[in-house]
């Protein structure tokens, strides 16, 4: 059985669709590779990754934001800090806590990684918007269904085809740490690919 799920999640992930925010395909590795040039040159132009998500997203946001600092040697960071998220929460509703926190903290030239499983979560919708009106660019990450309205919303859209929770969520985690490490170097040699 786990053999099988292995199977399938892999099946996914290689599926993942890529889509500019006109609707055009883009082919996977050819995304993947873009986006890691895109998060260096932001970092390198002065400015910083945020990345918002909610529930399982919001650990893959937290987890890839770590990464990309610690290991990738950029500026990352996670908009889910507890006392604010309720803070904002209780002032402006649960649907705003992204995007006031990028009225206040992101600059032009920024870039927004927003995730969300089902790509229909108000307070992500949001917070692209609040992003564009600042002049940030976006990478979204979602799934479910193919007609979700955050793979409209960004300069870049990654959709991960599957109406389980768990391979959405664990797609979109692979997705972006295959980012960081091929970015990283992984694969420029055959030893940096075989298992030990």
């Amino acid at each position: 059985m786990f053999a099988r799920y292995v199977q399938v999640l892999g099946e996914i992930i290689s599926e993942t669709r890529a889509t500019t925010r006109d609707g055009a395909e883009v082919a996977l590795e050819t995304a993947v590779k873009g986006i890691g040039a895109g998060m260096a040159a932001t970092h390198e132009g002065g400015n910083k990754l945020i990345f918002v998500g909610n529930g399982g997203s919001a650990g893959v946001c937290g987890h890839m934001a770590a990464d990309f600092s610690k290991n990738g040697g950029m500026r990352a960071t996670v908009l889910n800090d507890a006392a604010t998220l309720t803070c904002l929460a209780n002032d402006y509703g649960y649907e705003h806590v992204f995007a006031k926190q990028i009225e206040w903290h992101a600059t032009s030239g920024d870039l927004l990684i927003a995730i969300s499983s089902s790509g229909r979560s108000q307070n992500i919708l949001n917070a692209v918007e609040a992003a564009r009106n600042i002049g940030c660019r976006v990478i979204t990450l979602s799934g479910f269904r193919p007609d979700n309205p955050l793979r409209e919303l960004g300069d870049l859209n990654l959709y991960v085809a599957s109406q389980e929770y768990g391979f959405v969520e664990i797609g979109h985690l692979a997705i972006l740490h295959g980012i960081l490490d091929i970015r990283m170097g992984w694969g420029a040699e055959d030893a940096n690919c075989r298992v030990a």
